[in-house]
């Protein structure tokens, strides 16, 4: 896999993996969040850099939500950058972080089986692009308003694109 994106084998690990839930070592989340790395590292042309990856289940991401973000409800994923972001203009592409460390992420399977089962997406896609969306928060894009949503998409449907994954946002344009 890391030959992809032109990585040898011996290359330092991009993702720290924490399962709370055994279910994610049964689809392989190390693997989904490594590509999904790889993939938008190259992307943004970072060369160096890590983020930190949970996987867990509802009840955990709720708690999550509820704290961080005052919704105590389960959610599919949250992401945590390790740095705050300088604001920009409504639609523009952020600065690349100059760190190596991006941030954390957790992600629930039971959310994410339901809406892949919902949206009738193998559950492998869905992950994976939930996990770019997260990655790509690290990076410093957002969704607050149309234009912010319309550039992350657009980076979203680029990498995923790149991964063979089809545009999870066509269904919904219609």
């Amino acid at each position: 896999m890391h030959e992809d994106f032109g990585l040898g084998d011996d290359s330092p690990g991009i993702v720290d993996l924490v399962i709370e839930d055994e279910r994610w070592d049964d689809v392989d989340l190390l693997g989904m969040a490594e590509r999904a790395a790889l993939a938008v590292g190259e992307w943004l042309g970072l060369e160096h850099f890590q983020v930190v990856v949970m996987g867990c289940d509802d009840d955990r991401i709720a708690g999550l939500n509820a704290e961080f973000r005052d919704k105590p409800r389960p959610t599919n994923v949250l992401s945590w950058p390790a740095i705050e972001f300088d604001e920009r203009a409504p639609g523009m592409v952020p600065n690349l972080p100059e760190i190596d460390e991006l941030g954390d992420i957790a992600i629930s399977f039971d959310t994410c089986w339901r809406e892949a089962a919902a949206q009738g997406k193998p559950f492998a896609d869905h992950a994976t692009h939930l996990l770019v969306h997260a990655m790509l928060h690290l990076a410093g894009y957002d969704h607050i308003d149309d234009q912010d949503a319309e550039t992350m998409e657009d980076a979203e449907r680029s990498i995923l694109g790149r991964l063979g994954i089809p545009d999870p946002y066509l269904e919904m344009e219609t």
